[in-house]
């Protein structure tokens, strides 16, 4: 008897770890993804010529595409076959995948704006003239007629981020039934107390993806885009100029063919299991984290699960979205998040780009480090909180009380961050003028200077050199260079007439392909930036698993599904949208040279003002990071104040059946059990 009872016990558990790894492998997959399509923003930013807010409308698309039906899919979902939606989901989001890379074999070879007329030939000792008449302003800062530059995009293909857009979308779509099903699933079929350590591997597991992602993305970002189709030779740029774009599509590709992998595991899991472990835990305690916890802070009875059909879900979904709302607990806890995410989202998207502009880092190596130091640091928060949770065996207040420390430490250290940076880059006529003086006005006639006056250079090109004293120069023409030498990325330019303003004549007056470096106490500065900033993604990360368990255990079992979804439905749609759109706005205004499209126009900035970036980006965040800190406040003062009135409530219950059985006087109101309740017990 025992042995046959075990079995299917066995089996069971057997079922359920299956799942745990599957959904496990597909939060990593999924993550994988995700963190590969963010590390490559700039490399698509660069490679299709389009602004920071566009690319960031290409990012909120993701977005759109679990907005279109997140709502219906967590609800029904619920009711349905959950396992096999997720497999689905996985199918669609490869799909997705793959046509993000589709443009690069629809496009042409990519052409970045170059100034001069570089020599790629080995034995060549002198090139064209940087500083010549043909260089006329009419040719370069003036667009061709509309009729022509519509035909000149229309044959580059310049709209083919619209593909990257719409299989964005897609990977959206079918990301959205992988969390709240499968959590719903899990705690559904899991002991209550072991809820906390599952979803805290997923997640760990889960965190896995975008430090693989993360790092693949800076492999590629070294790789030139037209690997394999083009002499790289020929290329002049290397992977630190602002001009360079890696192979972006490769990763997409690769990504697609995990996910893909990802799905088939699904398909051969149940619709239910039985509940791990029947037997009731006996433990007591305000703060353990059990079936008796939650009822007792819901006030929930449980009833029997019965068929359902489809007009009867469709007939309940207006009043369970009523019941959930009225949950002032669910709604507070929604609009924390929605801060949160909303900096959050800014931060993950451009901080990249960020450590860029400020530090002077490659975009290589600031997706590397992000990779392999945050989010290793993310990945050990997660787990640390969910162990602290296990180890204590805290509850609804405890768990609150574990994330709004975390987010307090997190914001302490985001503030410190916001007021470290490196110096601007000295570029003459932009940050500096020819003489070296900062804090010139930032406009293009600037660039034009006495020593260049000659040379009718153009104003639009983005060419930069850098002279043996540290300044950058806009282009060979515009630092006055007479003559160059050496081929490809070797060629070395002389006789540059705007570079001794800075240095005696006796001093070298060349300069070289590629911006200058930052002043070397930029890279102690950078190392502490990181430090922080690692250590704040750590503390951030323990309040992840508490936040969720807060979230889990203040609805109603019935739901937990609708409350997931609605919880991604609303943070995604006004928190994952529209911040990549206004982050990429307002960081569009800090730019000081914007490139030039191959077909004239408007192209990719090239060069922000440092100062005004940092205050706007960092500050920016800070603000929603001491605005989230201040509701997670009023929730935990909120979540303390209910669960002392259910302990009283349910102290004077005790107390008044203890004198009923005695004299038979006392006699105990209890207050209506309504989620939005005020009224405290009456005696």
């Amino acid at each position: 008897m025992s042995v046959e009872s075990a079995e299917p016990r066995d089996a069971c558990c057997s079922k359920l770890k299956l799942f745990i790894a599957s959904l496990a492998f597909a939060y990593f997959a999924k993550a994988f993804g995700g963190a590969y399509i963010k590390s490559s923003i700039t490399q698509i930013e660069r490679r299709f010529d389009i602004p920071s807010s566009l690319i960031g409308a290409i990012d909120g698309s993701f977005e759109i595409g679990n907005l279109l039906v997140i709502a219906f899919v967590s609800y029904f979902g619920a009711k349905l076959h959950r396992p096999r939606l997720i497999a689905i989901g996985c199918l669609i989001m490869s799909a997705g995948s793959f046509l993000i890379s589709l443009p690069h074999f629809l496009q042409g070879p990519y052409k970045y704006e170059t100034s001069v007329a570089h020599n790629v030939q080995a034995n060549n000792t002198e090139s064209v003239l940087p500083c010549s008449a043909n260089h006329s302003l009419t040719d370069l800062d003036y667009a061709p007629d509309l009729a022509a530059r519509a035909d000149c995009e229309k044959a580059v293909g310049s709209s083919m981020w619209i593909y990257v857009f719409l299989g964005n979308m897609l990977r959206g779509i079918g990301e959205t039934p992988v969390m709240p099903l499968g959590v719903s699933y899990l705690d559904d079929f899991s002991r209550e107390e072991n809820t906390p350590f599952y979803l805290a591997c997923i997640h760990t597991v889960g965190i896995l993806g975008p430090m693989f992602g993360f790092m693949m993305g800076s492999f590629l970002a070294k790789i030139y885009v037209d690997i394999g189709s083009v002499n790289l030779d020929s290329v002049t740029i290397n992977y630190k100029d602002s001009r360079w774009v890696g192979a972006w599509w490769l990763g997409n590709i690769a990504t697609g063919t995990v996910i893909l992998l990802s799905s088939i595991p699904f398909w051969f899991l149940p619709k239910s299991l039985p509940k791990q472990g029947k037997e009731k835990c006996q433990s007591q305690g305000l703060e353990l984290s059990t079936d008796a916890e939650q009822d007792h802070f819901l006030q929930y009875e449980d009833h029997e699960e019965k068929e359902v059909t489809f007009q009867e879900m469709a007939k309940d979904f207006i009043p369970s979205l009523k019941r959930l709302f009225k949950n002032s607990i669910y709604s507070l806890l929604m609009l924390t998040y929605l801060v949160a995410v909303n900096g959050f989202i800014g931060l993950i998207t451009f901080k990249p780009k960020y450590l860029e502009q400020v530090y002077g880092q490659s975009a290589s190596k600031a997706i590397f480090l992000i990779g392999i130091l945050n989010l290793p640091a993310v990945a050990l928060g997660i787990i640390a909180g969910g162990f602290v949770l296990k180890r204590f065996k805290l509850g609804v207040v405890g768990a609150a009380r574990v994330s709004i420390t975390a987010s307090f430490g997190s914001f302490c250290l985001l503030l410190v961050q916001v007021f470290l940076h490196c110096d601007n880059a000295q570029v003459a006529g932009l940050t500096v003028t020819y003489h070296g003086i900062p804090d010139v006005s930032y406009e293009l006639q600037t660039l034009l200077s006495p020593c260049n006056a000659a040379c009718s250079c153009s104003v639009k090109q983005w060419d930069p050199v850098c002279a043996y004293n540290g300044m950058t120069y806009v282009s060979p023409c515009l630092a006055g260079c007479q003559t160059a030498t050496g081929s490809g990325k070797e060629m070395v330019f002389h006789n540059c007439s705007c570079i001794p303003e800075m240095i005696s004549p006796s001093q070298n007056t060349s300069a070289v392909l590629g911006q200058c470096s930052r002043r070397s106490n930029c890279d102690r500065i950078f190392k502490i930036y990181m430090v922080i900033s690692v250590v704040g993604s750590f503390i951030s990360a323990c309040g992840g698993t508490p936040g969720s368990i807060v979230l889990l255990r203040s609805i109603q079992k019935d739901l937990k599904a609708l409350a997931l979804g609605m919880q991604t439905l609303i943070v995604r749609t006004l928190g994952g949208i529209p911040p990549p759109i206004y982050f990429g706005a307002l960081i569009d205004r800090t730019c000081l040279k914007w490139g030039t499209k191959q077909c004239g126009g408007r192209g990719a900035c090239r060069l922000y003002d440092a100062d005004a970036f940092r205050w706007t980006f960092m500050g920016l965040i800070a603000g929603f990071y001491f605005l989230s800190n201040t509701m997670w406040g009023c929730l935990y003062c909120k979540i303390v104040r209910k669960q002392k009135k259910l302990a009283l409530r349910a102290q004077a219950k005790e107390n008044g059946l203890k004198g009923d059985g005695v004299n038979g006087h006392a006699n105990v109101n209890i207050a209506p059990n309504k989620e939005d309740t005020n009224n405290e017990s009456t005696i």
